[in-house]
């Protein structure tokens, strides 16, 4: 029912057990994998794939980097949580770190991405109150359709997805949806003043690798800095090379008022993510009003240090945006009526399937998949590719030759 070719006894057990016990909220494709390493992942029967989805740009520096692997079981041999209720001698060498990497005041350290957004909107809210002198209880903060930051019930209120919003409501009030890449729009929206934030993605990565205009970025600060509105980029996909640049706001030289990371934060050895602000925006939060258990532990901080070094010592976005000019380019030579487009910067990047089969984009990964290629559709039609940013010369032209395969295979 999963997939045009045979499964074996061994991964249908997996399958079999986790639809049974598992909550469905979740549409895999049926491959099993219980071991990674560099691009590579390899499934129970031992067949090894490139992994062209690398945990939804959690795993950057490659499957179980060798540092960061070191890293997590030094310290995880050591301490790896004592609660914010004392310090840590990690907390304070990772927040020096971290602050002079991006060049902000502070940090406020969380967990999930969608931790980190959900302090953005806090903190943008409460800085709307006290700096901006909006009256209380009615800042707004803009956002674009076809977003995608997260799954918290703040979160999914301000989505243009149905299968993210709908039937869990009743919603939260607040925010305003404008067109993504339309500063039009942004003037507009900006002309309220009860406006505090616009929370944006430089690149919408679930949207199917949606790249904006060029200058699109910095005009959209200019506008809110002239509005005095707080410029909010949530870089937990995009950040971290991934588009061949530190963050994808350094194409256009632009500094957010807040910076949302997470993911690659700790190569994907556990959650760690991260608000960055400079102090005016920051100290608006005082001690009790907003924390995390774990937010900031040590085995976090230790991770999260080694796997920003690992990002600058390995030069990964400079393997990021080489590697992606190359795949891009290889892409194009393809002869395929099934591929509609091609789109991305560094190594986020997609292509839109001629959907009159509904099903093409589903059916073009799992044949990936038999190929040894891991990638996933998103939104129907679209399949991103955004493989560990260590992928060489070599590993580009193999798997752009699995892609061209495969989709002659559908075809």
């Amino acid at each position: 029912m999963h997939s045009i070719t045979a499964i074996s006894d061994r991964t249908q057990h997996y399958l079999e057990i986790e639809e049974k016990y598992g909550a469905h909220n979740y549409h895999p494709l049926p491959v099993v994998l219980n071991k990674g390493e560099g691009v590579f992942v390899w499934d129970v029967d031992g067949k090894r794939y490139y992994d062209f989805l690398s945990g939804y740009s959690a795993v950057n520096q490659g499957h179980c980097h060798p540092a960061i692997v070191a890293s997590f079981i030094e310290q995880s041999r050591k301490l790896t949580l004592v609660s914010r209720a004392f310090h840590s001698d990690l907390l304070g060498e990772y927040a020096l770190f971290i602050t002079k990497y991006f060049g902000y005041d502070k940090v406020l350290p969380m967990n999930t991405g969608v931790e980190a957004v959900e302090t953005a909107i806090k903190l943008a809210r409460r800085w709307g109150y006290q700096v901006k002198g909006i009256a209380e209880n009615k800042a707004k903060i803009i956002v674009c359709a076809n977003n995608f930051h997260g799954r918290t019930s703040t979160v999914i209120s301000f989505s243009t997805d149905p299968s993210s919003f709908s039937k869990f409501g009743p919603y939260m009030p607040g925010f305003i949806v404008i067109p993504y890449n339309d500063l039009e729009a942004l003037a507009k929206a900006l002309q309220d003043k009860e406006v505090a934030g616009f929370l944006m993605e430089p690149i919408q990565g679930e949207a199917g690798v949606v790249v904006p205009d060029a200058g699109y970025l910095q005009k959209a600060k200019q506008y809110c800095e002239d509005a005095k509105v707080l410029f909010i980029a949530d870089e937990i996909q995009t950040g971290l090379c991934r588009t061949g640049k530190m963050l994808a706001c350094d194409h256009e030289s632009v500094r957010p008022d807040i910076l949302l990371l997470g993911k690659a934060l700790s190569g994907g050895m556990l959650p760690v993510s991260a608000v960055l602000a400079d102090d005016a925006i920051m100290l608006t939060i005082q001690p009790g009003e907003h924390g995390s258990t774990y937010g900031g532990n040590p085995l976090a901080c230790k991770v999260a240090i080694t796997a920003l070094k690992v990002l600058q010592e390995e030069k990964m976005s400079e393997n990021a945006h080489a590697m992606g000019e190359l795949f891009r380019m290889e892409l194009q030579k393809i002869q395929s009526p099934l591929i509609k487009s091609i789109r991305g910067k560094g190594l986020l990047n997609a292509i839109v399937i001629d959907h009159r089969n509904k099903e093409a984009a589903w059916e073009v990964c799992l044949a990936m998949k038999n190929n040894g290629l891991l990638a996933k559709p998103t939104h129907g039609d679209k399949i991103r590719f955004a493989p560990p940013l260590l992928i060489n010369h070599d590993q580009v032209i193999e798997s752009v030759g699995i892609i061209e395969n495969s989709l002659t295979a559908i075809q």
